[in-house]
Parts: C-alpha cells; sequence; structure tokens
C-alpha cells in the first residue's frame, strides 16, 4: 500500500513529505476534505479528476481538515491511496430519493455487498440525515463481520447545510459508501472521548428520535438550562461544550450525544442521534488534557500489532472537540501521530458525527464529541 497526502495551494498539489509517492495514475482511491466555501467557489473535483484520472474520488465538507498532524480550516486536501492486491468499489445516494435514513443506508450498504467485502468506509451529509437511522441500516445489512467506520460531513460550527460528492462537485443530501475487498487488507479502529461525568445519573422519560422532552418527568431543556448556569445565553452552541452521556436500554455502552439545537415553544432538545426513551442519562464537560490523552488511546485501539504501525490512519473527530480545544486542537493529532511513531500519514476531518463501533466490537454506532480512527495495513 502507497499514500500520498496533497494540499491545494497556489494553484497546484503540494504534497506532504511523509507520501510514499505512489503513481498516480494507479491511485484507486482520493478522498478531499475541505470547508464548505471553498467546494462552493472552485470546481475540486476538475482538478482532481485531472491529477487522480483512474480514482474513485470522494468530496466531503467539513467543521476542519486533519493535514498529517495538523489542523485546519477551509484548506483542501486529499489523501490518494494505491494497493497492490485490494479492490476499491464506491456507490453513493441522495436522502431526497428515501423515504429515511435507514432506507437509505440499506440500499446504499446492499450495493457494496459482494464476496470478499472486507470493509466499508461510509462519509455522509451531515445535515439531512439521521445519523442514528444511518448506522442502524448500515448495520442490519453490514451485520457484525464487516467493518464500518466513517462519519457525517461538517459546515464549521454552522451547522447550517453540507456536502458531499462521489466522482462529481458535492451537493447537499449525498452519502457515499466505499468497499474494500480482498484478504490481503487489515482494517482497524479505535475510539475514545475524554469526558467527564458529573452530577447523579438521570433517565429519559419523554423523547421521539433525536427529540428529547422530558428527564425524569421534567422538562429537559429547563433542567439543562439549570446545569449549564450562565452559559445557557449561549445555546445552543455551548451545548457542544456540555454534551449527554446515554446508556440504551439494555445496554451497557455509553455513546456521547451532541444538542445541534433548542425548541424553545416545544422546550425540547434536537440532538445528532437518537435519544431513547427509558435510557440513563449524565451530564458531561470538558478536560483539556483529558481529550488530548482520549486521541491518543483511540490509537493504541486501532494499532494491529506491536511491530507494524499503519501505512494510513483516517481520522474523524467531532467538531465540539475542536471548538473546545480552539488553539490547542493541533494537540490531539499530535497525540496520534506520536502514538504511531510519527511515521504514518494521518488526514481525516472535524465532523457532525462519527461512525465506529465501539472498542470491543459489534455493529457500527454514531458517535458524538469523540476521536475515532481507522487504520489501514495491507498484508503480504
Amino acid at each position: 500500500m502507497k499514500t500520498a497526502l496533497f494540499e491545494y495551494s497556489g494553484g497546484k498539489w503540494a504534497q506532504h513529505p511523509l507520501s510514499k509517492h505512489p503513481d498516480k495514475n494507479k491511485i484507486q482511491l482520493v478522498l478531499c476534505f475541505s470547508g464548505k466555501k471553498r467546494f462552493a467557489k472552485e470546481d475540486i473535483y476538475r482538478l482532481l479528476k485531472e491529477d487522480f484520472p483512474n480514482s474513485a474520488i470522494a468530496m466531503c465538507s467539513t467543521a476542519g481538515e486533519i493535514y498529517n498532524n495538523t489542523v485546519q480550516d477551509n484548506s483542501v486536501i486529499a489523501v490518494g491511496i494505491e494497493f497492490e492486491k485490494t479492490e476499491i468499489k464506491a456507490a453513493s445516494v441522495n436522502i431526497l430519493d428515501f423515504q429515511n435514513s435507514y432506507e437509505a443506508a440499506k440500499e446504499l450498504a446492499k450495493q457494496l455487498l459482494h464476496e470478499g467485502l472486507s470493509y466499508m468506509m461510509v462519509i455522509s451529509d451531515g445535515s439531512m440525515v439521521n445519523g442514528s437511522e444511518l448506522v442502524k441500516g448500515l448495520g442490519e445489512v453490514a451485520g457484525e463481520k464487516i467493518l464500518v467506520t466513517g462519519g457525517l460531513a461538517g459546515d464549521g460550527p454552522d451547522f447550517s447545510s453540507t456536502l458531499i460528492g462521489l466522482n462529481e462537485q458535492p451537493a447537499e443530501g449525498n452519502i457515499i459508501a466505499i468497499g474494500f475487498y480482498g484478504n490481503h487488507l487489515a482494517v482497524t479502529h479505535g475510539s475514545c472521548g475524554g469526558w467527564d461525568t458529573f452530577g447523579l445519573e438521570k433517565r429519559i422519560t419523554k423523547s421521539v428520535g433525536n427529540i428529547l422532552f422530558e428527564i425524569d418527568n421534567k422538562n429537559a431543556l429547563d433542567l439543562y438550562k439549570k446545569y449549564l448556569g450562565p452559559d445557557a445565553d449561549q445555546l445552543p452552541k455551548s451545548a457542544l461544550l456540555f454534551p449527554l452521556s446515554v446508556t440504551a436500554p439494555g445496554s451497557n455502552s455509553q455513546v456521547v450525544r451532541t444538542i445541534l439545537s433548542i425548541d424553545e415553544e416545544n422546550k425540547s432538545m434536537i440532538f445528532a442521534g437518537d435519544v431513547p426513551e427509558g435510557s440513563s442519562v449524565r451530564f458531561m464537560r470538558s478536560n483539556f488534557d483529558a481529550l488530548t490523552a482520549a486521541a491518543s488511546i483511540a490509537a493504541k485501539h486501532s494499532i494491529f500489532n506491536d511491530q507494524e504501525k499503519p501505512g494510513f490512519a483516517l481520522l474523524v473527530s467531532c467538531v465540539g472537540r475542536k471548538l473546545i480545544l480552539g488553539p490547542r486542537i493541533d494537540e490531539e493529532v499530535d497525540a496520534v501521530a506520536e502514538t504511531f511513531g510519527n511515521n504514518t500519514l494521518l488526514a481525516g476531518f472535524y465532523s457532525y458525527g462519527e461512525i465506529a463501533p465501539f472498542n470491543e466490537g459489534g455493529h457500527c454506532m454514531l458517535h458524538n464529541q469523540t476521536m475515532t480512527i481507522t487504520s489501514f495495513y495491507e498484508l503480504p
């Protein structure tokens, strides 16, 4: 496997020093991450197609681009991958063509469910798609034997609209899946949040999908504002600093849920993923050092063996982490780079939702406020 990382600057693609110098004509997959404004103003797809004529080209708007061990805003980065013994197939659907995100996900996954499928990467619109329904549909078709990871596109801190494109200029509503086939590829994953919980455990007593109305039979929005104190005046933006830890009924695993918006008229809170009735919840807050340490932990979970570091690692982290860490945001990707010995090429984006199983395995899940890492090793 040969991987190269590029940044579009000054009218040309500049290659990162850690790149393995693959033949551009043999690159099978290009992943391009950029701020939405750049996609809207420039024909980035045309530029990519000119340089990578034989590649499947997947493009995603972001809340920040991860360019090896640095984090950038409104840049245009691309990672090109050439495999020796692994086949790539890509497919896409648009959410507007389906009744819901669950049905769209099932149809998308079915398009790639062919013999030899070992891993599926999914990059989805982050505004129009319900992430929880997306992972349910993917999990139903792929099962637990096929690893599925990826993330939801971003739009900086604006939460307005996102853009996704497969072999075309990006547009709203698209969902991309990329299948990897053969038995010469090992793909591993890791995820970790690093948030501190506080307050007593409570229970969701009224919710519909990703809309929360009541906790412990009390209005959830009023209760949340009480916990936020003076930060309540900055809702919904300040909610990124105080997510919820949610444990669904019958599960022992916690997922982090971020508030996307609030409805003052209905006294409700709209989350980036489902918050089922009967779930146990606790409030959370940030700890700078713990967030950075969590990124390193996620990287350690994705190491295949102690003797071999990955040839490439895809990082998908949450916009909330970026807003909290602020000027220190490079520290979390630096922590990942150091864990891999500073010789693994890194690329990725800040998202509106991260897709990966829990570290112990199982179906893919939707995470918020979490660093997720997918590492790639091509075997002899």
